[in-house]
């Protein structure tokens, strides 16, 4: 159960089930959420405070981009290109695959330039997104303690290495419920290689009710499987289906109280109003043709190397994204994978950053012109970075990748109370270490919720005797990234 000193939510949801039974407790919600009273999917708006951002767009790039060569030059790693970590570093180091004894510093062959009014660095990889500077908060300092990407990802996404917790998304669903009627207040997109070591834990609720885990959408076809009503349905029939299936369910919850079963509630009536919602969302024809050029939706026509389509699919995901925030939906992942070049570096990030930088930077311009950026918080980043060492692992006839690297990597964010054009934190001259501001994940976490109205300390939900959080006892707002 809840801790009914922590959140209101418990008595909203007391109140329900006390006070009305079956068809008619659903109706009351019903009237309710229609005179906006309660959120889109039944809980309270109950921030602990005044909130800066209203939605979350999260690109979670899958695999670890190497900072090195997209966001933190290092021109002393050039330098020393080919010769040794010190010892002192060396010999406390942990690595997935390089081979201690002849680890050797790999530079970056890429170009860096000064860009915008706050003279940001940024790669030549990276044309499109260096055009929106001024509105981005690059922060240089981010660590955390997980080497491996499984654990890595859930780490970041979740606030714990290990499977069954709920993810950020979750966790924001849980506390501000969903401005949309038909759509889920947590939905995510894909595209994906090799795909997510997670999988489904990845937008799971965890240990909250299964409403709050995010919905995973299809960006072309049937957006949701098994969506569609059966032939020879029609919708009052399926309307009275799910009323009765609803009554007895309520019923149920009456008498045990499980959150599961008001879980189930809601997710049948999401479900049935979504059979309209989702097509309208993903029907592209009403867009312009200057905005399908802007985000590059037709980019795998023109360009014979996209075997997979993989420009197209996430292009059209950063538009998705846009058109899910504009209907009140709260949170939206997009992932893409994979960043995880142990070798081939050089040809494989140019690959990623073809498909992902346009998309990226003209999601943030069509934000902003739409008046959305101020309340749409927008985070850029993948599990960990790469070391500046090139991957020498045994059975490789060439060093051309990085590998792994907590110690040190680069996440930005923008929009949603972020202060843009600046760049937080510093890394050592061969980027190992941080050296000034360093982020955790855990402050990470900490900063988003707050940019949402919630002490992190307070946000929480009792499970097995034990008042949880994403930050569990760790994290502290970074102020420098507060506007």
């Amino acid at each position: 159960m809840l801790n009914p000193l922590q959140n209101p939510i418990q008595s909203r949801r007391d109140f329900f089930t006390s006070g009305a039974s079956g068809i008619g407790a659903l109706a009351l919600a019903s009237m309710l959420r229609d005179d906006g009273l309660i959120a889109g999917d039944g809980s309270f708006k109950a921030p602990h405070f005044a909130p800066k951002a209203k939605n979350c767009i999260y690109f979670f790039m899958e695999g670890g981009p190497s900072q090195m060569d997209l966001f933190d030059p290092k021109p002393k790693l050039n330098e020393l290109d080919g010769q040794p970590l010190p010892p002192s570093i060396l010999e406390k180091a942990q690595f997935a695959f390089i081979q201690k004894d002849q680890a050797r510093l790999m530079g970056s062959p890429r170009t860096f330039k000064k860009y915008g009014q706050c003279g940001m660095d940024l790669s030549d990889l990276l044309p499109h997104l260096s055009t929106c500077v001024d509105d981005i908060a690059l922060i240089r300092s981010m660590y955390c303690d997980q080497f491996n990407h499984l654990p890595g990802q859930l780490l970041m996404l979740t606030g714990s290495p290990f499977r069954g917790w709920p993810t950020l998304g979750s966790w924001l669903n849980y506390g501000l419920g969903s401005d949309s009627r038909d759509l889920p207040g947590y939905v995510v997109l894909t595209t994906l290689g090799r795909g997510l070591p997670g999988g489904a834990a990845s937008w799971s609720s965890g240990f909250l009710p299964t409403n709050y885990a995010g919905s995973l959408f299809r960006s072309s076809g049937s957006p949701v499987l098994n969506l569609e009503t059966p032939e020879g349905i029609t919708p009052a029939m399926q309307r009275r289906s799910v009323e009765t299936i609803n009554s007895l369910n309520q019923q149920r919850y009456e008498q045990s109280g499980h959150p599961e079963i008001a879980a189930r509630i809601k997710n049948y009536e999401l479900a049935f109003r979504m059979q309209s919602a989702a097509p309208e969302l993903i029907d592209l024809s009403g867009e312009s043709k200057a905005t399908r050029e802007a985000y590059g939706l037709d980019r795998s026509e023109r360009d014979s190397s996209d075997k997979t389509g993989f420009q197209s699919s996430f292009a059209r995901n950063c538009l998705l994204a846009r058109r899910l925030v504009e209907r009140g939906t709260r949170f939206v992942t997009l992932f893409l994978s994979t960043w995880d070049q142990h070798s081939n570096l050089d040809s494989e990030l140019a690959t990623n950053t073809r498909i992902s930088d346009q998309p990226v930077a003209a999601l943030l311009k069509d934000l902003k012109e739409r008046g959305l950026l101020d309340e749409t918080l927008v985070v850029w980043g993948g599990e960990f970075g790469r070391t500046p060492l090139g991957e020498n692992r045994s059975g490789f006839k060439t060093v051309t990748g990085r590998d792994h690297h907590p110690n040190s990597f680069s996440l930005w964010m923008a929009g949603g109370g972020i202060k843009g054009g600046q760049i937080l934190g510093k890394t050592d001259e061969v980027g190992w270490g941080v050296e000034e501001d360093p982020v955790h994940v855990h402050d990470l976490h900490a900063t988003i919720l707050h940019l949402f109205g919630f002490d992190h300390k307070e946000l929480t939900y009792r499970f097995q005797g034990r008042d949880f959080r994403i930050t569990d006892v760790h994290g502290n707002v970074v102020k420098k990234l507060l506007a």
